[in-house]
């Protein structure tokens, strides 16, 4: 079974740190602290994906939009829906949310 799942991400390079923002109009929103020069805004993105995603780096990988703001990211081995989820449960800082426990 081949399990690719792609998501819009909009990207803000040369931002103070890294860090998720939230879903805006059906895309990620995330800023990294690296600047927009020779990929490694790029390299910055997929490190945190695949951080955040408790994944390895090679699993997450731009498809479309390398020298873009808008990127599209393919994750090897996770559906977009799965993506999502897993990605809801971060924080605008990009730290795991605690659950809730009453």
């Amino acid at each position: 079974m081949d399990n690719r799942g792609k998501i819009e991400v909009r990207v803000v390079p040369g931002a103070p740190r890294d860090e998720i923002v939230g879903w805006v109009d059906g895309a990620l929103k995330v800023r990294v602290a690296a600047p927009p020069e020779k990929g490694a805004a790029n390299r910055a993105l997929e490190r945190l994906l695949s951080r955040e995603l408790g994944l390895p780096a090679a699993r997450v990988r731009i498809v479309a939009g390398g020298s873009s703001r808008r990127k599209l990211v393919e994750v090897e081995g996770l559906a977009a829906d799965e993506i999502r989820a897993r990605i809801g449960a971060v924080d605008s800082r990009g730290r795991k949310k605690r659950e809730f426990r009453p």
